[in-house]
């Protein structure tokens, strides 16, 4: 896999390494690597291979181990700084908080959200991220993280389905559930190498109830992923913050211990997870908002996104969307679950009054 050396041609591009990757930063990096030996060209092949995405403006970089982000930096840095709002490594850090009490009403009417849930990923240190990991170094992850899972008790008590030891049944019914990640089929999945080996080393893991999941070997280490119908917010955060903990009270407890830094919080394989890599969402039904024509500016001044209720790469359907805070990098757990309880409240606020024939105002620009 050696590199080129030869500057790629990103004139038809659209994503946020093309906006940042100028000839005189390529002759710079181009010849570094990280300890595990990644490099610069393999680093930037997803944003090279793909010039956009209909929907959003995609990072088109993705990291091969921790050390990629300083070895990179003059790149990512620009990077980060653009996908998420101003933040910048070199003078800011990042705030962690998973204390879930100190969250304020979150419980949402029923009659508009269906179904609420907080998502995070999590690395473990030492060993590479899935573009770049080894066959024995994603074995690994497989082990140290089922090993550490085993020991989850109570509410959290759960079993973990291997990729390539799982029955149809149980396959069947993990993708009934929508708990199954889909093959690597996305380019930008494929074409960063997270698709080497499939399925090998990937799976599963999810407590009895199905409220709590953890993917493996996906497009992170780890995926972590709470929720439940209905509109509880505060318990979906709750149950999250306490697993999180006890996953990473037991990964310690075997010697390893999560990818973090005081700048860049969390470690994960996408620049856009860094930070929390928390993605806090609901779906909600909001038929007349949505086709308000303010509907787009009042998301961004609550600095919450919108996407299909079918992920990423869908485009919503009727008038229910999954809306979700935008930033994750310089905000902690707790305030980006907030940003997302007083937004959608304001949205359903917004949705009452449009029913009732009264207007509805756009809401001043968020401020930190």
């Amino acid at each position: 896999q050696n590199h080129s050396g030869i500057y790629p041609d990103l004139r038809k591009h659209n994503n946020c390494m093309a906006s940042h990757l100028t000839p005189a930063i390529y002759a710079k990096l181009v010849d570094k690597a990280t300890p595990n030996g990644y490099s610069l060209d393999q680093a930037i092949q997803t944003g090279v291979d793909n010039p956009g995405h209909p929907f959003i403006k995609t990072v088109g970089m993705v990291a091969g181990d921790e050390e990629s982000y300083e070895v990179f930096a003059d790149l990512l840095d620009p990077v980060i700084k653009e996908r998420h709002n101003g933040y910048d490594p070199q003078i800011m850090t990042h705030p962690t908080d998973l204390d879930s009490s100190k969250l304020t009403s979150g419980n949402f009417d029923e009659r508009y959200v269906l179904s609420s849930r907080v998502r995070t990923g999590r690395s473990i240190r030492g060993l590479s991220l899935p573009p770049a990991c080894t066959r024995a170094e994603r074995r690994e992850v497989e082990r140290v993280v089922v090993d550490a899972l085993a020991g989850l008790k109570g509410d959290l008590a759960g079993t973990y389905y291997s990729l390539t030891h799982m029955t149809d049944q149980e396959q069947q019914q993990l993708i009934d559930d929508h708990f199954l990640f889909d093959k690597p089929v996305s380019p930008l999945l494929t074409c960063s190498g997270m698709a080497r080996d499939w399925p090998d080393a990937r799976g599963i893991w999810h407590n009895n109830t199905k409220t709590f999941l953890i993917w493996i070997n996906e497009e992170d280490h780890t995926r972590v992923i709470s929720m439940e119908k209905g509109g509880n917010m505060k318990r979906v955060f709750d149950r999250f913050c306490t697993g999180l903990k006890e996953v990473e009270r037991l990964i310690q407890e075997k010697g390893w211990e999560f990818m973090w830094n005081e700048r860049l919080g969390y470690i994960l394989t996408c620049p856009s997870n860094l930070g929390t890599g928390l993605r806090a969402g609901v779906h909600v039904n909001l038929p007349k908002l949505s086709k308000d024509p303010r509907f787009t500016k009042i998301l961004d001044n609550l600095r919450l996104q919108k996407r299909g209720t079918g992920g990423v790469d869908t485009a919503a359907v009727g008038s229910t969307f999954d809306i979700s805070n935008l930033d994750r990098l310089g905000q902690s757990e707790v305030q980006l679950v907030q940003t997302v309880v007083d937004g959608v409240n304001y949205l359903i606020d917004c949705e009452k009054k449009l029913e009732k024939g009264q207007d509805i105002k756009i809401p001043p620009p968020f401020k930190k």
